[in-house]
């Protein structure tokens, strides 16, 4: 390993670029290396990095070229599959954009496939956003007491335009929840510090994407939904999603109760409010604000990526386990699978259903 960590990135679109500009303000981290098949996408990745950085066409060219020593790969949901499994077989260490995989099965094959051996780190980084970090600190500092219900709110804009308008489509995406959502159930996870046992959920294509046509297909991405998951704990776990929300003050909001109090964080606003019972009373809590603003690069997340990137980089020169593992990614996507299939069949879904172990 040279002293400055070489990177390469396979695809270049909106969050590829998000993913440079992360890597070109972290010291220690160098771009050597750039590959998607659209070539605007590549030169545009080119003209950010140096337009003399080596790019490709075909992400395996990249993984022959031999310099580098990490990967980042923000490709299309339904690549990832097959892109993880070439770089296993490289032994290298890669950050993958989230979902995993678009399905339980291509999850499941990708950590047979690792064999405990991964240094693959799936990017789930709302982890790292300042106001739900300091609950995700709080919670684990005993707080709230015992985690009995997490409450998650998402209301936001419509999907973004991507190249090839691939994420229109459940095919493609995994489906909404798999897609934006497995971030809330990774939370919920991580936050009860238990696994899922079920999911129930109600969710429809009420409003976006509905007067949009692509070689004839109108997209069947869902916009809205509710969730509620059980897990082993006792916990509870409820997700309210809409995708045609964007005239909200915030537009997430996480709230963790247990025996002892309740913790909420609010983002973008970046407050966390902490009442305690026996200590605070209705409307008579703590507030404080929760900041990343000494990070250099802020991005689309308020600086959880580059926070992200830096823990990254730190697995990469200790050669210490990812801190979002593959089972990580497995469980976050299970549960959106769970999710859709309990819409389709209108019934709650055992998590054994979905998975093979």
């Amino acid at each position: 390993m040279t002293e400055i960590v070489r990177y390469g990135v396979i695809g270049t679109g909106l969050m590829g670029i998000e993913h440079i500009h992360n890597l070109l303000a972290l010291p220690g981290a160098e771009v050597v290396a750039v590959a998607d098949p659209d070539q605007n996408s590549l030169n545009h990745a080119k003209s950010i990095v140096h337009p003399q950085t080596e790019a490709f066409q075909d992400h395996r060219e990249l993984l022959e070229h031999g310099k580098c020593d990490a990967l980042v790969v923000a490709t299309p949901n339904m690549t990832h599959t097959e892109i993880l499994l070439e770089i296993l077989e490289t032994g290298l260490p890669a950050l993958v954009e989230k979902p995993l995989c678009t399905t339980v099965s291509d999850c499941e094959k990708v950590i047979e496939k690792a064999n405990g051996q991964s240094k693959i780190w799936v990017g789930l980084e709302y982890r790292y956003m300042p106001a739900i970090a300091e609950l995700i600190r709080q919670v684990a500092a005993g707080r709230t007491g015992s985690v009995n219900m997490v409450a998650i709110r998402e209301h936001r804009f419509p999907f973004l335009k991507k190249v090839g308008d691939w994420n229109r489509f459940n095919e493609n995406t995994g489906g909404t929840l798999v897609e934006k959502c497995c971030h809330f159930f990774d939370l919920m996870r991580l936050i009860s510090g238990s696994n899922p046992i079920r999911v129930f959920a109600s969710g429809s294509q009420d409003v976006n994407h509905l007067d949009e046509s692509y070689d004839g297909r109108v997209p069947d991405v869902l916009d809205n939904a509710y969730v509620i998951a059980d897990f082993e704990s006792g916990a509870r776990g409820m997700l309210d999603l809409c995708m045609f929300a964007e005239a909200s003050h915030n537009q997430e909001e996480i709230s963790v109760i247990g025996s002892s109090g309740k913790i909420e964080a609010l983002v973008p606003e970046s407050l966390v409010r902490t009442g305690i019972r026996g200590e605070h009373s209705l409307g008579n809590i703590d507030t404080q604000i929760a900041s990343n603003s000494d990070i250099p690069y802020q991005g689309h997340h308020y600086g959880s990526s580059y926070i992200e990137h830096e823990r990254f980089l730190k697995s990469v020169l200790e050669d210490s386990p990812p801190e979002s593992s593959l089972e990580d990614g497995l469980w976050s996507v299970a549960m959106g699978v769970a999710a859709h299939r309990s819409i389709d069949e209108e019934r709650p879904i055992g998590l054994e259903e979905v998975m093979r172990s």
